[in-house]
């Protein structure tokens, strides 16, 4: 992978799924509604001053939610970051930078 390049998309993991449960009070505040159903299907990483992930969150029936989050460098102790997000996406959609 480049240095600064999006990685392929690869199957969401236990660790995937942590860091978009960390933000997803910051989602539903933005969209100001509750998601029953907040589960990660897959993603990508870029690693900048730190990385950003590009996440599918599944959030119940036939919708999809696309979420940037940012993860600043371990020193640098903050918290994670939802940078952006897409909305009305489908399972089929193709996770692209953002």
């Amino acid at each position: 992978m480049l240095c600064g390049g999006v990685s392929a998309a690869k199957p969401a993991t236990a660790e995937t799924q942590q860091i978009a449960d960390q933000v997803k009070a910051q989602l539903e505040e933005k969209e100001n509604r509750k998601f029953p159903v907040f589960k990660t299907m897959e993603f990508k990483s870029q690693v900048v001053a730190g990385t950003n992930y590009f996440i599918k969150v599944h959030v119940g029936e036939e919708e999809f939610i696309h979420i940037r989050v940012f993860e600043s460098l371990p020193h640098e102790n903050k918290p994670l970051v939802l940078s952006s997000y897409q909305t009305k996406k489908t399972k089929n959609d193709e996770l692209v930078y953002f």
